[in-house]
């Protein structure tokens, strides 16, 4: 039995409800380039939302920029919330240091001692893939589905399970971390791979991130394109090595996704981040992923997230469970 340094059991949180919830919630989201806030009321709805740039690879700014940020929002709503933080990886079970982000400068820090204690009170931590994936199961695009993937597609590559309410995390905290399998079904030029992060080659992030799209795109062109603006240049067709950039990312997602079909077979598989918004990936994308995964059919739902980019914020804020109310 895996023992967590938190009060959070191993494997599983809590379910959420839709039933009345009597306390407030701040929701945080520790991202490579911004932090967002947000304070929802009883009934799940935003009273304060605000962004600021993420310190650039300096963690005691980080720390001293969430602790200010929720202090204040505190002091706005006029009460103490629960607090949860969406970051990239995860606290390990042995240290209870975070490991796994690609923001390095978080790993080996204890991120969830040093908040709560400059706070003052409990605070609880979770992947950000994670918490889209509670996002959208609880009040997003995946409301009423028993199994959800949500897979983010950004600066990194990282999933999220949902099963009955209840995010799965493992007892090694990696539940779903999909970007560093290695790409499934690899041909020829795919097959060397391309070094990752995590000192492995090969990894899905290091093709679905949007390094590995630009990189796509110069090995292509061999010029040198911003992820957004290879987007925007294949969605008016006026690039053809943008346009054939595109389909190759949307035929490794395709690989990636089904493989993630074949081992948990959820009934949505919701996208996040800032590559979600692809128009184009979506179209053909589950035929492409029927063609590969193992079933004379497949009826998975792939859907972009509801609340886009503000999913792993409201993760964030539903880490907590509502309270039980007590009868007369």
């Amino acid at each position: 039995m895996c023992e967590a340094p938190t009060a959070i059991s191993c494997g599983l949180f809590e379910p959420w409800t839709n039933q009345s919830r009597a306390m407030m919630r701040i929701g945080v989201d520790l991202g490579g380039t911004k932090i967002e806030i947000i304070a929802l009321d009883d009934q799940g709805m935003a009273l304060i939302r605000r962004r600021i740039p993420t310190p650039s690879a300096d963690y005691v700014a980080a720390v001293r920029a969430i602790v200010d940020l929720v202090v204040q929002a505190q002091k706005e709503i006029g009460e103490v919330a629960s607090v949860g933080i969406a970051t990239p990886g995860a606290i390990s079970a042995t240290t209870g240091l975070i490991k796994n982000s690609n923001s390095t400068v978080l790993n080996g820090r204890p991120l969830l001692r040093d908040i709560a204690t400059a706070l003052g009170q409990p605070v609880r931590i979770e992947n950000d893939a994670n918490c889209l994936a509670i996002s959208e199961a609880a009040d997003g695009a995946a409301v009423g589905a028993e199994v959800v993937f949500g897979a983010i597609l950004g600066t990194g590559v990282g999933g999220g399970l949902v099963v009955d309410g209840r995010v799965l995390k493992g007892c090694n905290r990696i539940a779903g971390e999909w970007g560093h399998n290695p790409l499934p079904w690899t041909n020829d030029s795919e097959r060397r791979g391309h070094r990752c992060y995590c000192g492995k080659s090969g990894c899905i992030e290091t093709f679905l991130s949007g390094a590995g799209l630009a990189r796509e795109y110069f090995g292509r062109s061999r010029r040198t394109l911003a992820p957004q603006d290879i987007v925007a240049a294949a969605a008016i067709g006026a690039d053809k090595d943008a346009v054939s950039s595109i389909s190759a990312y949307k035929d490794r997602l395709a690989r990636g996704l089904a493989s993630i079909i074949n081992v948990v077979d959820p009934e949505v598989v919701v996208l996040g981040g800032g590559l979600s918004n692809i128009d184009a990936l979506y179209s053909g994308l589950a035929d492409l992923i029927a063609a590969l995964a193992f079933s004379d059919a497949i009826n998975t739902k792939i859907v972009k997230a509801m609340h886009g980019d503000s999913s792993g914020v409201r993760g964030a804020a539903w880490l907590w469970p509502p309270k039980k109310e007590t009868g007369g």
